[in-house]
């Protein structure tokens, strides 16, 4: 059962994650065409300081909220489930609100050692900080139950009026200056939060009832740790996660000037060098965040299934989903990855056809960041499973270690001319490697986990250079007959369709596998008559 609920939620989650990512396209595609990179640069200067600060303040405590909980509900105690969401509520309430107030009060310095005009958008985007941690404590105390729905709702509503209120607000404000164009764009971020609160507020209030009967049918007797008790838990839990989560932001925030820094060192102009930084952070870079939301359902939906089966104890359903969800990053990261790569170039200019120039030098970019695709996928997953047999603490360590890489690659890298951004593109990719080397033995460690390299690598590694190629030649012998939007669309749809063929041609996925997912029976007997299974 709970490998059905993990694959399930991943599913849920993998869905909602996909028509959040194309919301996404809808608002980074017309703003990059609207305000240009230079206005993305300005834009870029304020997201990685509100990331670094939104990790600290919801990546942590969400993740120590769906592991404890899962754990009290693995053992009937609902009345303590609930608690620990209630004192999470409050303490996130207040991170959120201290948050806001650096972010707020603190835009001079942030912008004083690159880009002074990008003090609006820092300003713009600081409310969001007061709404989306209050959001993340209904996200992490659903997740726990196993309940990806709330979490995937309200992730739709959050980015659906982000694009709505970002592009409208950015349209109206480039006539006064890219800058304040930039920052009403970045205002987007607080008016989806406050949506996606009301969504899933809604739906809390909707499931009261149940989770309140829940509660009282816990047995009077139940074990209840005091409330201090549980906040040292949820810090010591969440700690090593945000710490975590916090790096690569970190690493964000370090390209910011050392990127900068050394393009001009190599002789570049300021200009141009915020120029390439744009094309790397604002064209290239969101396209690798599209199938990092699939592999983050996974890994989402295996913190609370892995912990309950670490409370109870259950050592062969541990290493059943722990090897089952490094499967499925797998079938989701490899063709990803595969795809982007033979694709770079075309996609680019399909995605920002009135910023052509820029739009091919960012392909170099995206090519060396598609095959960081293969290490994230495999750094999140399993990020989570560590997570949730109480190890947070070591793909801390590990990735700590990879940014480590990250930085000399990239200080050295960048510094090359002929290179320039692609080579914090490569630092970026290693330092992911490094991680899930590091990662990989310790999961093997402490769950037992025994991978299947045919499995979990070759096979899904085969069918995605397969895809890869084909979709390359199909884009390449269409490109001079129907342009390059239909070649892509043509070459991408091809693409999904062989990889899909060779997962069954392949037996990548069997049939008690996929009977696991959202109307697994139906697929599994759909694909039993059309002869998939034999």
């Amino acid at each position: 059962m709970a490998g059905k609920s993990f694959v399930k939620g991943a599913v849920i989650l993998g869905a909602a994650g996909i028509v959040v990512k194309i919301l996404g396209a809808f608002f980074r595609i017309p703003l990059a065409n609207i305000i240009g990179d230079t206005g993305m640069g300005y834009y870029q200067t304020a997201y990685p300081v509100y990331v670094l600060l939104l990790a600290i303040s919801t990546a942590g405590i969400p993740t120590a909220i769906a592991r404890m909980v899962s754990e009290r509900t693995a053992e009937g105690n609902h009345r303590e489930a609930y608690r620990i969401f209630k004192l999470s509520f409050i303490l996130l309430a207040c991170i959120g609100l201290a948050t806001f107030l650096i972010l707020f009060l603190g835009a001079p310095l942030f912008v004083s050692f690159s880009n002074p005009k990008a003090i609006y958008a820092i300003r713009a985007i600081s409310p969001a900080l007061l709404v989306i941690p209050i959001m993340a404590a209904f996200r992490g105390y659903t997740q726990g139950l196993q309940d990806m729905t709330p979490t995937a709702v309200s992730q739709i509503a959050e980015q659906l009026f982000r694009v709505i209120a970002g592009l409208a607000l950015a349209v109206v404000l480039v006539p006064a200056g890219l800058e304040y164009a930039a920052a009403g764009a970045s205002f987007g971020a607080a008016a989806g939060g406050i949506c996606g609160l009301i969504a899933i507020l809604i739906i809390f209030f909707k499931r009261r009832k149940v989770i309140k009967r829940q509660c009282l049918d816990t047995p009077p007797d139940a074990p209840a740790e005091k409330s201090g008790t549980i906040i040292k838990t949820i810090i010591l839990i969440a700690v090593p996660v945000t710490i975590g989560a916090a790096i690569m932001p970190l690493m964000s925030n370090i390209d910011l000037v050392l990127v900068n820094q050394r393009l001009v060192a190599s002789g570049f102009s300021a200009e141009k060098a915020n120029s390439l930084y744009g094309q790397l952070s604002g064209f290239a870079t969101p396209l690798i965040n599209f199938p990092q939301v699939l592999t983050q359902s996974i890994a989402l939906s295996l913190v609370p299934a892995i912990a309950a089966a670490h409370q109870r104890k259950d050592a062969d359903d541990l290493r059943r989903n722990t090897e089952l969800g490094m499967r499925m990053a797998m079938i989701v990261g490899l063709p990803c990855a595969a795809g982007l790569f033979a694709l770079a170039q075309p996609i680019m200019l399909l995605l920002y056809p009135t910023q052509r120039e820029s739009a091919i030098s960012a392909s170099g970019c995206l090519a060396v960041l598609a095959i960081g695709v293969i290490f994230l996928s495999s750094v999140q997953t399993l990020t989570g499973i560590l997570q949730g047999v109480g190890k947070q603490m070591i793909p801390v360590l590990n990735l700590c270690i990879g940014a480590v890489f990250k930085v000399i690659i990239t200080y050295v890298l960048t510094g090359i001319p002929a290179l320039n951004v692609k080579g914090a593109a490569a630092g970026t990719v290693c330092a992911y490697f490094v991680a899930t080397v590091l990662n990989y033995r310790a999961v093997g460690k402490y769950t037992g986990a025994q991978f299947s390299v045919m499995l979990t690598f070759i096979k899904p590694g085969a069918a995605s250079i397969i895809m890869g190629a084909s979709a390359w030649l199909i884009c390449s012998a269409l490109l001079p007959l129907t342009g390059n939007v239909m070649a892509v669309l043509a070459a991408v749809l091809a693409g999904v369709v062989i990889y899909a063929i060779l997962i069954f041609a392949l037996r990548i996925i069997s049939e008690d596998e996929l009977k696991r997912f959202p109307k697994g029976e139906k697929l599994a007997r759909a694909a039993r008559r059309l002869r998939l299974y034999r």
